[in-house]
């Protein structure tokens, strides 16, 4: 009997302890918790051409699931067969890819390249569609996209998403310092591959007035530097109301004093001259051996082999680009007049008149051409690297002299 009893006290004191605990449980409920975080990162440049410019992807943090892991737009592959011709022909077709944020982190940390952190002021509901957003990017059916430098990239990816997923509109403040100030596709290019001169020179080659117009704040943000600072003064505007698009910044992989130990061996490394300074050397060896060829006489046609031949090839190039590249950006571009395909078709005849002291009615229309084009530079809508005027002046002084070397003969 005795042993009945204790069973019923020790279970109606079990049981009143678990109701208070309810009872005390339901006094002081627990606030909820959004543990969820979305940020934009943006990283800073690299030494490699298609790094120069950062790079920016999206983090997405869950504690409660145990996720920590990074959007990546700017995943491609030198592997991928005609992977030079397609990139030529802006048929380069990038992917969304995942990756783990330590991993991440690491890699950058290892070349040296700081990466910063933004993150986003969104409600539950916008976290939501955002991560459903991403997901849905990432199936494998929508993962690639074809790629533009300029117009959709790893940094104009991010931002439109970011975009679709708020309730509202996200209104960018421009600048004040920038209010009376154009930018074009070229100047951003340019702040970019300063201290690069061989890439900044290529990437003039190619590009052509249509880099040189105008843009807008928006068409901006296809540097992610760019798009960085934007984001940090965006709001987002909904029904009357307003709150800032970011909420915090921080640098969460610094590399500064990395690169400070690295100075000292880029002081090491050995000096490249300038495609200027080239260009100058060339002109100033052609002028040379241009004036002796004169005094004696004689063609030398191996310089003009040499010349107008690499001319015919960067001709060649620059016509293929602007006759069948989709980029939109490498159309129209006045470098023809001075590197065309025709300097290249029609060199056997050149060859052929300079050695039998023929008149070329080549050479005079490519000195006709050249002279407008050295005259005319200032007001060509295109910007040039400067390395392209002693270039032309070689030509030029090429046609010029066999010109002048089929008058004497004739005489």
């Amino acid at each position: 009997m005795m042993h009945i009893v204790k069973i019923i006290l020790i279970t109606l004191f079990l049981a009143s302890t678990h109701t208070l605990r309810a009872a005390q449980e339901e006094e002081t409920p627990q606030a909820p918790v959004d543990s969820i975080r979305l940020s934009l990162l943006t990283c800073a440049p690299g030494e490699e051409i298609y790094s120069l410019f950062g790079h920016t992807a999206i983090r997405y943090e869950n504690p409660a699931r145990g996720i920590d892991a990074v959007f990546n737009y700017g995943m491609f592959s030198f592997n991928t067969p005609n992977f030079i011709l397609r990139f030529a022909l802006g048929q380069t077709d990038y992917e969304l890819g995942v990756s783990n944020y330590e991993r991440f982190a690491s890699e950058y940390s290892y070349y040296g390249r700081s990466v910063w952190q933004q993150n986003l002021n969104l409600t539950p509901q916008e976290k939501q569609k955002l991560v459903a957003l991403l997901e849905a990017n990432y199936q494998p059916q929508n993962r690639v996209y074809r790629y533009n430098f300029f117009y959709d990239n790893c940094a104009t990816r991010p931002r439109d998403i970011i975009e679709e997923s708020v309730a509202g509109k996200v209104i960018y403040a421009a600048d004040p310092a920038d209010a009376n100030q154009t930018r074009s596709f070229r100047d951003i290019v340019h702040q970019y591959t300063q201290g690069h001169p061989w890439a900044q020179f290529g990437i003039d080659l190619c590009i052509g007035s249509e880099a040189d117009r105008p843009i807008d704040d928006r068409q901006t943000m296809f540097a992610p530097f760019y798009l960085m600072n934007f984001f940090s003064t965006a709001h987002i505007a909904e029904n009357s109301r307003s709150r800032s698009l970011i909420t915090d910044t921080e640098k969460i992989v610094d590399c500064e004093k990395w690169l400070a130990t690295q100075e000292s061996e880029i002081e090491k490394e050995p000096y490249l001259p300038t495609p200027l300074q080239v260009a100058l050397a060339l002109f100033m060896l052609t002028a040379g051996a241009t004036i002796y060829g004169l005094k004696k006489k004689k063609g030398l046609w191996g310089i003009d082999l040499v010349l107008f031949g690499t001319a015919g090839i960067a001709g060649c190039i620059l016509a293929f680009l602007a006759l069948f590249s989709e980029h939109p950006a490498v159309s129209s571009n006045y470098l023809l007049l001075v590197f065309h395909p025709g300097q290249l078709f029609c060199l056997p005849f050149i060859i052929y008149a300079v050695r039998k002291k023929k008149r070329s009615w080549y050479h005079l229309f490519n000195f006709i051409v050249l002279t407008f084009f050295i005259l005319l530079f200032p007001l060509i809508p295109q910007r040039f690297d400067l390395a392209v005027v002693p270039l032309a002046l070689c030509l030029l002084i090429r046609s010029a002299s066999n010109l002048i070397l089929t008058y004497k003969h004739k005489k």
